[in-house]
């Protein structure tokens, strides 16, 4: 019997990169999956961002898996989209016990050319739309009387404090904090609520041309970027697999760590540890 046997996980982001993995890997361990994505672009992402193709292929991943899903072109910036999602997942499923509130962008520029659309498009989907989620599924986790694990995507950004991506780390230290109030919020119900910091991993957000001439102006190939990643990594990799996200994720979302709530899981092959 998987980890997750008769779960359901709601998961935002989940037509490519982190997002997808997470639904596969949880659905490897039992769960039936609730999956979305925008499918379209923003304007002020400069790179191509997921399509309804994209959110197929997830489809067709979980349903190898025997395992169901339902999987719709919802905005986390849009209320109304998100509470359509849950209303149908409910229906199908009955109850949701696993949020995957993973969904978010990236775009870069020097705090002085960061325009207000940026900005706004960014604290709209890293952050509100990932307050708008949990809002959205809080009401039937706690109904349910079942408890429930939350896992909402951070970033090891938000400690670090890159530079060039002001609106970006400002987006995920607000996740973060978040998490802080929603353990004083939800624990009576037995809802767990908890935060997974990525490090440098390999998906269309970091794998792009756009973060290879930020970065590295001189050489911007795919090779010069796995080169960077593994000099701010203690451990000797580049790009880790989104599966090791993934792994964290699950990990909180099941039972084995049924007392872990309020934590702010770095996985991040050492780089917030390097010297």
């Amino acid at each position: 019997m998987g980890r997750l046997e008769g779960k359901v996980a709601m998961i935002t982001g989940a037509a490519r990169g982190q997002g997808r993995s997470h639904a596969v890997r949880l659905a490897e361990e039992g769960a039936d999956i609730i999956a979305l994505d925008i499918c379209a672009q923003v304007d002020s992402v400069p790179y191509e961002m997921s399509t309804m193709g994209d959110l197929d292929e997830t489809v067709r991943e979980v349903q190898k898996l025997d395992r169901r899903i339902v999987a719709r072109q919802a905005d986390v910036r849009d209320s109304a989209q998100l509470q359509s999602v849950v209303d149908e997942g409910l229906s199908e499923f009955g109850h949701i016990d696993v949020v995957s509130a993973n969904a978010g962008i990236s775009s870069y520029a020097p705090v002085l050319e960061i325009s207000d659309q940026m900005w706004d498009d960014m604290i709209a989907i890293n952050l509100t739309g990932v307050f708008r989620t949990i809002r959205a599924v809080l009401p039937s986790m706690i109904s349910a009387g079942n408890g429930g694990s939350i896992i909402v995507t951070s970033s090891v950004a938000a400690a670090k404090g890159y530079a060039n991506v002001i609106h970006y780390v400002a987006a995920k230290n607000g996740v973060n904090g978040m998490v802080s109030t929603l353990v004083n919020e939800v624990s009576e119900y037995g809802i767990r609520v908890n935060a997974v910091l990525p490090g440098n991993t390999g998906t269309p957000m970091v794998l792009n041309e756009s973060l290879d001439r930020l970065y590295n102006p001189d050489n911007p190939t795919p090779e010069a970027g796995a080169a960077i990643a593994r000099a701010m990594n203690a451990l000797p990799v580049g790009w880790m697999d989104p599966v090791d996200i993934s792994n964290a994720v699950l990990w909180l979302a099941s039972d084995e760590a049924r007392y872990v709530t309020g934590v702010c899981l770095p996985v991040d092959a050492g780089l917030l540890r390097k010297a």
